[in-house]
């Protein structure tokens, strides 16, 4: 372990949280973690992290990392880390926020002399934890550089993006053609089905083509099985072409086939699939394909 300087702090240890700062534990960091719910910081304990009952407790930290799931939860976690006697150099949120939040958070933090910057995610937490994942950072270069050895330790690169809070819409655009992605794959793979192709057959051979991606050969056995156990729910991705297209109609870009995907997506949580896994999509498509039959007796 490195027991030299403050050390790292981690905010928020849920699924993605979890993963990156155990990226950081493995590397040899010492890592200080909180969570609203202890409980969760229980398996990084067991690797080796230590645990503060108060946000408080992190502010001594270097660099205290942020990953929460929506924009006022990154509001009221850093209000009250910058509320503390004691302050991080660094404040790196990985979170998938707007814009507009992440400048207010960022507009707080220079006023108390900390630095801030935007690093969300792209990779679910088993990408993460096999150090697949990527991140996109805006901010101060100076505040990039300073954090870089740590964004590399947890994926495969790091980006800058600029000084200010492009890498928010760069991964809203990320999660938007990943939504139209799935949508994509499960439109033609029902289509296959319903003309009489099994599933399993259909996505073996899009998998050897060149239209196939290392996320499309990963999931095909979920996909296969109908196992919508969570890795990116349907809520979050709600949330996520909430943002980005409103982030397309403040910049006047028309988005037609990303606003038809919302409304499926909304659909579909609509019919119970709020806290499934997004590749659940292809339940609301079977649904109105006239397949629903056929996937009950699956």
């Amino acid at each position: 372990m490195n027991d030299e300087g403050p050390g790292l702090g981690w905010l928020g240890t849920g699924r993605m949280g979890a993963a990156l700062a155990g990226r950081l534990i493995d590397a040899g960091q010492r890592v200080t973690v909180w969570n609203r719910t202890p409980a969760k910081t229980g398996p990084l304990v067991a690797r080796g992290a230590r645990a503060v009952g108060r946000i408080a407790g992190l502010g001594g930290c270097d660099i205290v990392f942020v990953t929460v799931s929506a924009s006022h939860d990154l509001e009221e976690v850093v209000a009250e880390l910058l509320g503390g006697e004691s302050r991080p150099g660094v404040i790196v949120d990985c979170s998938t926020v707007s814009a507009a939040a992440s400048a207010r958070v960022r507009a707080s933090a220079e006023a108390a002399g900390v630095g801030f910057l935007a690093a969300p995610v792209s990779g679910n937490p088993y990408v993460v934890a096999e150090g697949g994942a990527c991140i996109v950072a805006s901010g101060p270069v100076e505040v990039f550089k300073r954090a870089r050895p740590y964004l590399d330790a947890m994926t495969k690169v790091a980006v800058y993006a600029g000084a200010g809070e492009q890498s928010r819409l760069v991964k809203l655009c990320h999660n938007l053609y990943l939504g139209m992605m799935v949508q994509a794959l499960v439109e033609v793979t029902s289509l296959a089905e319903k003309g009489g192709t099994d599933r399993a057959a259909f996505l073996e051979f899009l998998g050897g083509t060149v239209v196939a991606s290392d996320w499309v050969r990963k999931r095909t056995g979920d996909l296969v099985e109908r196992d919508w156990t969570p890795t990116f729910t349907m809520e979050l991705l709600r949330k996520d072409f909430d943002l980005g297209l409103d982030a397309a109609r403040s910049l006047e870009v028309p988005m037609p086939v990303a606003a038809s995907v919302h409304q499926l997506i909304q659909s579909a949580i609509g019919i119970g699939l709020r806290d499934q896994d997004f590749l659940s999509l292809y339940d609301q498509q079977a649904r109105g394909a006239g397949l629903n039959r056929q996937a009950r007796e699956e």
